[in-house]
C-alpha cells in the first residue's frame, strides 16, 4: 500500500465514520427542527399501486433484518456471544440469514426501482434524490451479496471479526483499529463506505421517516393518558348538557 492508498484507508476507516455520524445525527435534528412538513416517505401509492406492494413488503422486511443483523453482528462483542456460537458457526448463520434477506430486499428494492423509472407519473413527481437513494442502497445490496463468496474463502469468521472489532472500535473511538482493515478484500472496504455513505445522506433524504418508524414503536409502550384523574368539585349544573339556544 502506497502512501496515498494509506491516507485514504486512514481518512475512509478512521475519519469518516465520525463525519458521517455527526451530520447523520445533528443533520436529522436539523431537518425535523426547520422543515417538519417535509419529513415524509412521499408515497405513490394513489399514482399506481401495480407492484408497490410486493416490492415495498419485501424490501421493508429485508432492510430491518439487514439493519438489525448488521447491528448486533458487528456491535456484539466476541466474548459476550463466544461461549454460545463460535466465530464460525456465527459466520454461517450470518450468511445464510443475511443472504436469504438480501435476496428478497434485492427483489424488493429491484421492483421498486422499475416501478419509479417505468410510470411517466410517478417518474415526473418523483424527487431526483427518490431515485438516486434507491439507486444507492440497490448498489449497496449488490455490494452486500458480492461478499458472500468471499466470505466462504475465510469460513473461521476471522475476517468477521477484524469487521467487528473496527466497528466497535469507531464507538469506543478505538481510531487505530482501522489498520486492522488493511488486508481485507474489495468488496467489505467498499461495501462498508457505501453503507456509511448512507448515513451521510440520510437526513438530506425521504430515509428520514425511518425515525418516525422507530418513534411509532416507542408510541405503543408509552404509558397511559390520564385525562383527568379524580371529579372536580364543580358548582352545580357545570357539567349538565348545553341547552338548545341558550350558549351554555
Amino acid at each position: 500500500m502506497n502512501a496515498f492508498q494509506s491516507y485514504l484507508h486512514t481518512f475512509f476507516f478512521a475519519y469518516y465514520p465520525y463525519i458521517c455520524l455527526t451530520v447523520f445525527l445533528m443533520g436529522s435534528l436539523a431537518r425535523f427542527d426547520r422543515d417538519q412538513y417535509t419529513w415524509k416517505s412521499d408515497s405513490s401509492q394513489m399514482l399506481r399501486t401495480g407492484t408497490l406492494r410486493w416490492g415495498s413488503n419485501l424490501f421493508h422486511v429485508g432492510i430491518l433484518f439487514l439493519f438489525l443483523g448488521h447491528a448486533v453482528g458487528l456491535l456484539t462483542p466476541h466474548w459476550l456471544y463466544e461461549p454460545f456460537i463460535s466465530a464460525a458457526n456465527k459466520q454461517v448463520l450470518a450468511m445464510s440469514a443475511g443472504g436469504i434477506a438480501g435476496f428478497f430486499c434485492f427483489i424488493g428494492l429491484s421492483l421498486l426501482i422499475h416501478r419509479r423509472m417505468s410510470d411517466d407519473r410517478i417518474r415526473l413527481t418523483s424527487h431526483r434524490t427518490d431515485l438516486a437513494i434507491l439507486i444507492i442502497l440497490w448498489v449497496q445490496l449488490t455490494l452486500g451479496l458480492i461478499t458472500l463468496p468471499f466470505s466462504f474463502s475465510h469460513a473461521d469468521g476471522s475476517v468477521m471479526l477484524l469487521l467487528a472489532d473496527w466497528a466497535q472500535g469507531v464507538f469506543t473511538f478505538r481510531v487505530g483499529d482501522a489498520a486492522g482493515l488493511v488486508g481485507v478484500a474489495w468488496p467489505y472496504k467498499v461495501h462498508l463506505v457505501l453503507g456509511m455513505t448512507i448515513f451521510l445522506l440520510f437526513p438530506f433524504s425521504r430515509l428520514v421517516h425511518v425515525w418516525s418508524g422507530f418513534a411509532t414503536l416507542a408510541y405503543a409502550f408509552r404509558p397511559h393518558q390520564m385525562v383527568r384523574s379524580r371529579r372536580l368539585n364543580l358548582p352545580a349544573g357545570y357539567d349538565q348538557p348545553r341547552q338548545p339556544g341558550t350558549g351554555f
